[in-house]
């Protein structure tokens, strides 16, 4: 999900855990850091050099980025204010984030035409500048190397991503322990985040109840939790700037029948997207995949509620949301190293939604999940 959706919920959820006792559950967390190893400077290097690859396939002379996690993945820095510029040759340079310094910077290093990739997260202002402060260099998006290189996840970056998500595992554990009548959903966030706090990490997650689980980036109406009530937590934490995103759908208290059936399809769908991520297989397979089982049940069709209203997954790093989506429409195959969300959601207005989220990685013989999926409402955790 994507995280500023919930932050007011979740700053306010965090003042009020500071103002009150942290339960048990949370206080018997203690941190999950232990063995984790930073990306190494020779890894960092050796991105540079496949930018460079990229940067020459696609006539880029140079490619500038602004601070952001683009940066850090090359660089190893953020720098507020600052622009990082990768010549196609030469020493990468750190100059001011606007227009003016980064022509001069660029003149500096004998660039004064061709293409210059701008990394898709720089302001407006600086791309429409640079054009009026060097005619001669065309500005072109740089997707295709910050992409091209991101995408596909090397053996220690996949580590990061394991133990992230193994943390969001035992915060959500800890936090779903403390659910009680009456309880609203800040108290809940608020107790996530005191979880990853205790884990050692920062992190956070939208809480969500009864009929407002159907909205798939919640609500800010308050809520109290009641008994028969749907509970939907979904987020995570960062390790080393590597992102977690896992949401648990389960009842307060016991299932209904149509409770139990929804939620049992919506883990069918899970399970189907899982099956069709495989190397060389489309990205859209995936979704079409998971939409199908839904679909057969009687939801959609398509993209229609009640049903599944959103992609199947989205991919997953240093960004929460990144590289590429299992979306209809998006034929880029899958590769080895590629990391992605799997969440279909079945959202049924007015009464409840289901989703199941777990992220998974594309190895040579298929997905792996990096945690152990739901195996019932009545047992969020495997």
């Amino acid at each position: 999900m994507n995280r500023r959706v919930f932050l007011a919920s979740a700053i306010a959820g965090v003042a009020a855990a500071q103002q009150s006792e942290v339960p048990e559950p949370i206080r018997k967390l203690k941190p999950m850091l232990d063995g984790v190893e930073p990306i190494s400077n020779g890894e960092r290097a050796a991105r540079v050099e496949k930018a460079r690859r990229l940067m020459r396939d696609h006539k880029m002379s140079a490619m500038y980025l602004e601070s952001g996690t683009s940066m850090y993945y090359f660089a190893g820095k953020r720098e507020p204010g600052q622009a990082w510029i990768l010549p196609v040759k030469g020493e990468a340079v750190w100059t001011v984030a606007e227009a003016a310094k980064a022509a001069q910077a660029l003149r500096d290093l004998g660039i004064v035409t061709g293409a210059v990739g701008m990394e898709e997260q720089v302001r407006f202002g600086t791309v429409d500048g640079l054009r009026r402060e060097a005619p001669a260099l065309g500005a072109v998006s740089a997707t295709p190397v910050t992409a091209g290189c991101r995408m596909i996840k090397s053996p220690a970056e996949i580590a990061l991503l394991q133990r992230a998500n193994e943390i969001t595992i035992e915060a959500y554990k800890a936090a779903l322990a403390t659910l009680r009548e009456g309880m609203t959903q800040r108290e809940l966030s608020a107790n996530i985040s005191a979880a990853f706090r205790a884990l050692g990490v920062g992190g956070g997650a939208m809480a969500i109840f009864g009929k407002y689980t159907a909205f798939p980036h919640g609500s800010v109406q308050p809520q109290q939790l009641r008994e028969g009530d749907m509970v939907l937590i979904d987020d995570g934490c960062s390790v080393e700037g590597y992102q977690s995103d896992i949401t648990r759908t389960t009842v307060f208290g016991k299932p209904t029948k149509r409770q139990r059936e929804v939620w049992d399809l919506e883990r069918r769908a899970q399970d189907a997207a899982l099956a069709a991520a495989r190397p060389g297989a489309t990205c859209e397979s995936v979704d079409a995949a998971a939409r199908k089982v839904i679909t057969d049940a009687g939801f959609g069709p398509g993209y229609k509620t009640p049903g599944l209203p959103h992609r199947t997954g989205h991919g997953i790093g240093l960004d929460g949301h990144e590289w590429t989506n299992f979306v209809k429409g998006n034929k880029t195959k899958m590769e080895p190293g590629m990391c992605f969300s799997d969440e279909p959601t079945i959202a049924i207005y007015g009464e409840f939604g289901v989703r199941l989220e777990d992220c998974l990685h594309i190895t040579e013989s298929g997905a792996r999940m990096f945690t152990k999926q739901s195996p019932a409402i009545d047992q969020p955790f495997g």
